[in-house]
């Protein structure tokens, strides 16, 4: 599992996340991330807002419900390969 580390914007400390999934929808590419290599974590999906062209990507954690939606219809079949179960908040 490739393991990248992310600078949220209001911190100066990287949070590690390890990369689950990669999906491309509507032009934008998203990343299923948890923060535990193995056992119950957190998942989050992160949508890449950066410029294109760019060398370094801005990721945002999807909030929005219908977008939510759509993206976890891309990660569903790879979610239940890995056994994983989505609980809503």
């Amino acid at each position: 599992m490739e393991k990248i580390k992310l600078i949220p914007t209001d911190s100066t400390e990287a949070e590690e996340f390890y990369v689950l999934d990669e999906a491309k929808l509507g032009g934008k590419m998203y990343l299923l991330v948890t923060d535990s290599e193995e056992g119950d974590g957190m998942a989050l999906i992160l949508r890449d807002d950066a410029e294109a062209g760019s060398s370094e990507s801005l990721y945002e954690v999807v909030e929005d419900e219908n977008e939510l939606n759509a993206v976890l219809l891309l990660f569903s079949d790879k979610l239940e390969e890995m056994g994983i179960l989505i609980e809503e908040e």
